[in-house]
């Protein structure tokens, strides 16, 4: 989050208890200096608040960062402290975009994945433990998109998503096994989407929405279109969910407090349903339910189902502007957070 600390103002990493509310720790990062960078965006009546971009990544007893500046940082769960830090900018060429970083960090077993677009060092991949550089690779320029992890055909894969379009690299060694040619224009946000052997993929800006099929012949992968939506089925930054073949998330762009909730289908790219009134807000999918968030504080639980939108239920939970990821804890617990508050919500 923003905070003033000393007169200066950073992105600060903050831990709360999740039973009380009560701030247990802070970490100051570094500057959060964001300028006319693009967050202040919404409806007349709910704007403001711009502020750091990307989500932490909790594994094991360590919290991971990538904040607005292309910093790195490995912090200690229970208090904060640093562990080790990396300045991608200064120390492996990285260039930062329009609008600043926005992607996470993305771990998996001992390696942690981030894009970083410098020469030949765009995709780079380090010892979570320790933060060593385990290997650098291709000469790209980063979007706004966290990189995915996935195995696909039996081979586990990570899936950037850079300005040229998709590509899939070895966690091992980066070595690339596909790629899919994607237009760029001003920001790219949402992740990719992993179906099967179908990986899906969206963006702003008249962009439009796309699939291709994974094959495997001969040990060798390759990545065949399957159908692209030339401005439409936009994902502004959110990334839509993927339950049996169909895609629930938000697609609109600008559509500050307007845009749809919807049902797209993952092989087809056929709407199969949309609900008005949530603009570019975020969804997750707990089982049989989706949980969306609008970008107006309305939490809605509604049914995975692609016959028709059924809403179980809705609740007015934020005041401010939402354009966060809510995050599920057990069964029942919702936490969620705008650009002026946070809270714990129990799903009855």
């Amino acid at each position: 989050m923003k905070r003033e600390v000393d007169g200066d103002p950073l992105e600060v990493c903050v831990a709360f208890d999740a039973a009380t509310g009560k701030e247990l720790w802070s970490a100051p990062l570094w500057l959060s200096d964001y300028g006319n960078a693009g967050g202040n965006s919404g409806t007349p009546d709910n704007s403001g608040g711009d502020g750091p971009r990307s989500t932490p990544t909790i594994v094991g007893d360590s919290v991971y960062l990538l904040d607005a500046n292309l910093r790195l940082y490995a912090l200690k769960l229970a208090d904060g402290s640093e562990i080790w830090k990396k300045d991608l900018v200064a120390e492996y060429g990285a260039k930062n975009i329009k609008w600043l970083n926005a992607a996470s960090p993305l771990v998996d077993g001992d390696s942690l994945f981030v894009a970083g677009g410098g020469s030949d060092q765009a995709l780079l991949a380090f010892n979570r433990a320790t933060g060593d550089l385990l290997w650098k690779a291709e000469s790209d320029e980063i979007t706004h998109a966290t990189p995915v992890v996935a195995t696909i055909l039996g081979q586990k894969q990570v899936i950037f998503f850079t300005q040229t379009g998709l590509v899939a690299v070895t966690p091992e060694a980066g070595k690339v096994l596909w790629r899919y040619a994607f237009p760029y224009k001003v920001s790219t946000a949402a992740s990719p989407v992993v179906y099967k052997d179908i990986v899906y993929c969206s963006a702003g800006y008249g962009v439009g929405a796309g699939a291709v099929k994974v094959a495997k012949s001969d040990g060798a992968f390759t990545a065949t279109e399957i159908w692209r939506t030339p401005n439409s089925n936009i994902n502004h930054w959110s990334t839509p969910v993927v339950k049996e073949g169909y895609l629930y998330g938000m697609f609109s762009f600008k559509e500050y407090g307007k845009g749809p909730l919807a049902c797209i289908d993952i092989r087809t790219g056929e709407q199969k349903w949309a609900q008005a009134g949530f603009g570019p807000g975020n969804v997750i999918l707990s089982g049989d339910t989706l949980l969306a968030l609008s970008d107006k504080g309305e939490l809605v639980l509604a049914k995975a189902q692609p016959a028709s939108y059924e809403e179980m239920a809705r609740a007015d939970v934020l005041a401010g502007k939402c354009w966060s990821t809510p995050a599920l804890a057990g069964a029942n617990l919702v936490f969620a957070r705008s650009t002026v508050e946070g809270g714990c919500f129990q799903i009855q």
